[in-house]
C-alpha cells in the first residue's frame, strides 16, 4: 500500500476512534449497552445532560447501571446517606435527560 493511502486510512480511522474515546462514561455504557434506543445522538444527548448534572464520580458510578441494573436497585435502596445523595442528583438527572434528550 502506498505511504499516501495508508496516512488517509490512518487519518480515517483515528478520526472514527477519537470520537469514543472523547466521549463521557455515560456515552460509553449507552452505547455499549443492548438497549434499541441507544445511537450516538441520544447517548451524546445524554451525556451533555450528565456533564451539566453530574460529577465526574457520579457520572462513572451511574455508567455502571447500564451493565448492572441491580447495583441502581442497591443503591435506591442503601440507606446510606451517601447513596441517597447519590440516588437524588441520579434521579433529578434522569428527569432532565428523559425531558432534554426526547425530542
Amino acid at each position: 500500500m502506498k505511504p499516501v493511502a495508508l496516512a488517509a486510512c490512518a487519518a480515517v480511522l483515528l478520526s472514527l476512534s477519537s470520537g469514543l474515546a472523547l466521549a463521557g462514561p455515560i456515552e460509553r455504557a449507552c452505547l455499549g449497552s443492548d438497549r434499541k434506543a441507544a445511537n450516538r445522538a441520544v447517548c451524546a444527548c445524554v451525556q451533555q445532560v450528565a456533564d451539566m448534572t453530574l460529577r465526574g464520580g457520579d457520572q462513572r458510578k451511574a455508567a455502571a447501571f447500564f451493565k448492572d441494573p441491580e447495583r441502581a436497585q442497591k443503591v435506591r435502596m442503601s440507606k446510606s446517606d451517601n447513596d441517597n445523595d447519590f440516588w437524588r442528583r441520579y434521579k433529578a438527572f434522569g428527569q432532565q435527560a428523559e425531558a432534554y434528550c426526547a425530542r
